[in-house]
C-alpha cells in the first residue's frame, strides 16, 4: 500500500482534480481527474494516466493519439485537494480538439472567443 497516497484529500467519488502543466514553458495544458490507481499508475510508468468520469475508467493520456504525457513532477496543493503535474508532452498537441492547449476561448466582451489554432485535425489524430 502507498502510503503517500493517504496524504491527499478524496473528493466524495474517490478522485481528485489534477492540473497538467508543461515543463519548459510552464502552460497550463489540461485539467483532468485522478483516482487512487490512476495516480499510482502514473507514478509507476511516468506516463500521465487518468479516470474518465463520463466512461468510468482509466485512461492513458496519448494511448490513441501518440501524445504522450511523460511526468517529470507531482506536486500537492497546501490543501491536499489538487495536484499540479509537469510534463513533457509528447506531440505538441494535448487537446482532443488537435490544439496545445485545452485552454484556448477566451471571455472578451462577454462572449467567448477562441484564440488558438488546430495543429491537426481531430479526425487525423484519432484514426
Amino acid at each position: 500500500m502507498s502510503v503517500w497516497l493517504d496524504k491527499i484529500k478524496w473528493n466524495d467519488d474517490g478522485l481528485v482534480p489534477v492540473i497538467i502543466q508543461e515543463s519548459g514553458s510552464g502552460h497550463v495544458l489540461m485539467h483532468a481527474w485522478m483516482n487512487r490507481e490512476s495516480l499510482e499508475l502514473t507514478n509507476t510508468t511516468s506516463k500521465a494516466t487518468f479516470w474518465s468520469r463520463s466512461r468510468q475508467s482509466l485512461w492513458v493520456k496519448g494511448e490513441s493519439s501518440g501524445h504522450y504525457q511523460t511526468i517529470e513532477k507531482i506536486q500537492l496543493d497546501c490543501d491536499y485537494d489538487t495536484l499540479l503535474i509537469t510534463v513533457k508532452q509528447e506531440g505538441g498537441i494535448a487537446c482532443h480538439t488537435g490544439r496545445h492547449h485545452c485552454f484556448f476561448m477566451t471571455l472578451e466582451d462577454e462572449n467567448w472567443q477562441t484564440n488558438e489554432e488546430i495543429l491537426k485535425n481531430p479526425d487525423d489524430i484519432y484514426k
